[in-house]
This record gives C-alpha cells, sequence and structure tokens, in this order.
C-alpha cells in the first residue's frame, strides 16, 4: 500500500516527505504513553496481500495491518520497506507506524467474495501485529474473529506478548479452522537483548508468554532466529536456549544465522561498530557486499552445533533452509500444517488439513522466514 496509489488530487507541501498525497491519511496521532512515536491513520485499500507466484514463500496470503515496528529490532528484514514510503529504514521504520485502521471491515468484505478459497492467511511476515500500537488499535481481534468466522486458517509469528490478550479469542478460533502461533525469540543474554531489540519485549515475558500459549493447547513454534556470529552462536548459549524454550511447553523450534538485507545492514552496522567494534571485520568478511546471508559453510557448520543440541532436549528441530514444514517448499506440493493431518489436539477435536499454494520448481533453498 503505497502512499502514491491513494490520489484523489489532494497533497500537503507541509507534509512529511512520503504522506504529501493525505486522501487516504485520516490523522497522524502523537500521544504521552508512546513518547517519540507518530501513528499515521490510513484508510487501506485492500487488507489480504497476495503473495507473488514467484516467491518461495509457503504461504499465499498475508495480513499487515501495520508498517514500522516499535519493536525496533535492529536486524528486522523489513526496514528496506518504510523506504517506499520515502521514510528511512532507521527511527523512522521504529517510530512512524503506519496504522490501517478499517483493516477489519476491509478484510470481513473480502473474505466474503465468492472467488476466495479459504487459503491460510499468514500475520506477522512484514511487521509484528502485536507491536505496542496494537494495545491502542485493537486491530487484531477482529482480524483473528472475521477469519475464523469465514473458516480460513491462520497462522501468528509475533514477540509480542499482547498476544495474551488474545488467547481467548484464538481457543475460540481454532474451535473453527487450525491456528498456528509462532513466537520469536533470538535474545537469551538480558544485555544484548535490551541493545538489539530495545522496543521488544524482555525474552522471559516472551517466554511466559509461550506458556501461556502452550497450557492453552496450541503446540507453539520458537524461531530461535537469528542466531548471531561470535555473540549467541556458542554451544553454551545455544543449550540455555533450548533450555529455556522446553521449559515452556514449546513442541518446535527454528533455527538460523542472521540476514542482512539491504536496507537493513547500513543500520545494523551502525550498532555494531558502537556495541561490539571487535566484531565489525569479522562481519564483513561473514557479509561482503550485498551479501545477506551468512555463507553456506557457516550455516552447515550452525546446523552440526544445533542439531545435537535440539535432540538432547527432546525438540522438533528445523534449520531455516528446512522452513517450514507447515508449507510448500518449492515444487514439494501440499506439506501439512502444524496440525498434522489426521491428529488429535488436546481439544479431542480432528484438525484439519491446510493447504498451501505451489510455487513451481526451484533448486534454490528457501527464503529466510520473514522476520520483523
Amino acid at each position: 500500500m503505497r502512499w502514491q496509489g491513494q490520489k484523489l488530487g489532494e497533497t500537503d507541501a507541509a507534509a512529511l516527505p512520503g504522506l504529501e498525497d493525505r486522501s487516504s491519511v485520516l490523522r497522524s496521532v502523537t500521544t504521552p504513553e508512546f513518547a517519540g512515536m507518530t501513528f499515521h491513520e490510513v484508510l487501506s485499500k485492500s487488507a489480504l496481500n497476495h503473495v507473488p507466484g514467484a516467491s518461495r514463500m509457503p504461504f499465499a496470503w498475508t495480513i499487515n495491518p501495520y508498517r514500522g515496528c516499535s519493536h525496533a529490532c535492529l536486524y528486522c528484514f523489513a526496514r528496506g520497506t518504510h523506504e517506499y514510503l520515502d521514510l528511512d529504514g532507521g527511527a523512522d521504520f521504529d517510530s512512524q507506524i503506519v496504522v490501517k485502521v478499517n483493516v477489519v471491515d476491509v478484510l470481513e468484505k473480502e473474505l466474503r467474495k465468492g472467488s476466495w478459497q479459504h487459503e491460510t492467511v499468514a500475520l506477522g511476515t512484514n511487521t509484528d501485529p502485536y507491536q505496542r500500537a496494537e494495545g491502542r488499535y485493537k486491530l487484531m481481534p477482529g482480524i483473528i474473529e472475521a477469519l475464523a468466522a469465514s473458516g480460513t486458517p491462520l497462522s501468528i509469528l509475533t514477540k509480542g506478548t499482547l498476544i495474551r490478550r488474545d488467547i481467548p479469542l484464538l481457543v475460540k478460533a481454532a474451535e473453527r479452522v487450525p491456528v498456528d502461533v509462532q513466537m520469536s525469540i533470538a535474545m537469551y543474554d538480558d544485555e544484548l537483548q535490551k541493545s538489539i531489540e530495545p522496543g521488544a519485549p524482555t525474552t522471559q515475558a516472551r517466554l511466559d508468554t509461550v506458556r501461556a500459549l502452550a497450557d492453552a493447547g496450541f503446540r507453539v513454534t520458537v524461531f530461535l532466529m537469528p542466531i548471531m556470529p561470535h555473540m549467541t552462536d556458542s554451544v553454551a548459549a545455544i543449550d540455555d536456549a533450548l533450555t529455556r524454550i522446553k521449559a515452556t511447553g514449546a513442541r518446535t523450534v527454528i533455527y538460523g544465522a542472521l540476514h542482512l538485507r539491504p536496507g537493513v545492514k547500513s543500520w545494523f552496522f551502525q550498532w555494531l561498530e558502537k556495541a561490539r567494534p571487535d566484531l565489525v571485520s569479522s562481519y564483513r568478511g561473514l557479509y561482503p557486499g550485498a551479501s545477506a546471508e551468512a555463507p553456506k559453510a557457516y550455516r552447515q557448520w550452525l546446523a552440526k552445533r544445533a542439531r545435537p543440541l535440539i535432540r538432547m532436549h527432546g525438540l522438533d528441530g528445523r534449520h531455516e533452509d528446512d522452513y517450514p514444514q507447515r508449507g510448500v517448499r518449492p515444487g514439494q506440493g501440499h506439506v501439512e500444517s502444524i496440525w498434522r493431518q489426521g491428529a488429535v489436539q488436546s481439544t479431542g477435536r480432528p484438525s484439519a488439513p491446510v493447504t498451501f499454494r505451489t510455487t513451481g520448481s526451484s533448486s534454490a533453498p528457501p527464503a529466510q522466514p520473514m522476520l520483523f
């Protein structure tokens, strides 16, 4: 949803760059409880975003009620998308939050169309639907209810502990459609977590949220991503993370190394030069030029280190290159959702199969999951 696609001929020369066209911008809001942040309330033309057929993502549809993210994770792949709005991928991404205030109404209309095939819809693929703004705007309850009422399976990936507010709604939704819940928890050193994810809930708060979701009957997946070379990739660090994950009742861990996509790398290196200048040379060697992912040799080394530890802790583990089981890898057709076909949840209700589109054959590995 780019601003230039919403023109009615009215412009505001004094507006923030990228927001000169005011036709679909209701207002920009600042409040004391969100000091330093501005919410740009907009009217969205669509709620369901179709993932291009050439994409290797395992889902065909997404919903992103927000753009920008107050979690302010320095490694967030979505930072570059803020540049589409003529905002920067650094401080603006963290503080200039676009809110699609009519997303629920638009979604309900789209779900009523006869052409809708009830394919799984993924939330949290771009920016976090349970970031702080959700506490103010409360868009997710309406989204969950609309999807479930229409018979549409849903998948949520979040760092936000605010999802606990919606556990009763998710339980009710799961009585009607498959619901897949994933929590992103990458940092288990409190000082590092506060430095690199300054706006996100603490690690322990997220672990407690996983426990609450597991207690409610959900088979929760934890994303142990990104694993940071020379910072969180030691045996001791991975073992500590897995010990704490296992204690929450989570079933599956998906792990992978840091990605530094265009629009992210420059911001990450600014932090690295201040926080860990001793690692700058090493990181430039691992991520030279426009390289976005760690070298294959490093990823293989990481897998050999992590897999035995995951087995030791009795968890189901997958490397990012195998992510995720619930979707389709290129050319492989349908793969079961986290609710296995024919399996029975703790509620005793058999799960329904979730279908995903096939994206065609390819020898390339899937892209890293979209984390925020």
